[in-house]
């Protein structure tokens, strides 16, 4: 049930837009929408959405450069990329940038649908659910998404942030890279195992620097494991 939620359609197709429109209203749901890249940053930061759906190819501001320019004022409204553009190296760099899911066009709109429940919920986690989360010295503040160590502030990006809230809530337990795949990236398929290298790599060096012992450990064949090994 996501009555009651706001989202922000930031989409310059005017079929396409009147059509989110009207399902996302049907759904329940408080319809905001923006034509160009520039009217939806400043939408965005006006009217605080509970989501946002964005295309990427805009005028005066193209998708990407409108998602970063939120990340980077420190807006954290989860966004849904929902692109024509369907290569792999397209959802990378649209995840990378501070995208919280990424849709192809053309979709299914009862999986749209399923998948703002999906960040709704990851987003605003219901009173059986954590604010914080702590382990070995490491604590995620889940609503504001600031994560320490030791009492000092990380800086991480969003999706340094996932990665670490995944291993985090799963502390000394293996965690597969199909499921990090499956939790972060939106698809199990092994085409993902470098990514996931390559992202672990850049918060192993924001986690744990010279001063502080190694906390993420790499279980050969099975994944990773957050915490003391046994």
């Amino acid at each position: 049930m996501i009555a009651e939620k706001s989202v922000l359609v930031i989409e310059d197709h005017p079929s396409l837009l009147a059509g989110l429109r009207d399902g996302l209203t049907n759904g329940g749901m408080k319809v905001l929408t923006a034509t160009n890249g520039l009217e939806g940053v400043i939408s965005a930061k006006t009217n605080h959405p509970d989501l946002i759906i964005l295309d990427l190819q805009l005028p005066d501001l193209d998708g990407i450069s409108a998602l970063e320019a939120l990340r980077r004022d420190n807006v954290k409204i989860p966004v849904l990329i929902l692109s024509a553009r369907d290569s792999v190296n397209d959802r990378i760099k649209g995840l990378d940038s501070g995208a919280d899911d990424y849709m192809v066009k053309p979709f299914s709109f009862e999986e749209l649908m399923a998948r703002l429940r999906c960040l709704l919920r990851r987003d605003t986690p219901d009173q059986a659910d954590a604010q914080t989360l702590e382990s070995h010295g490491v604590s995620i503040n889940r609503y504001t998404r600031c994560v320490t160590r030791n009492g000092e502030t990380l800086e991480l990006t969003t999706r340094d942030y996932q990665l670490l809230e995944c291993l985090v809530r799963n502390a000394g337990k293996v965690v597969s890279r199909e499921t990090l795949a499956t939790e972060i990236w939106k698809s199990p398929t092994a085409s993902w195992t470098n990514v996931i290298e390559v992202q672990m790599r850049s918060l192993r060096q924001k986690l744990e620097r010279r001063i502080w012992p190694e906390i993420i450990h790499t279980i050969r064949g099975q994944g990773y494991m957050f915490g003391g090994l046994q």
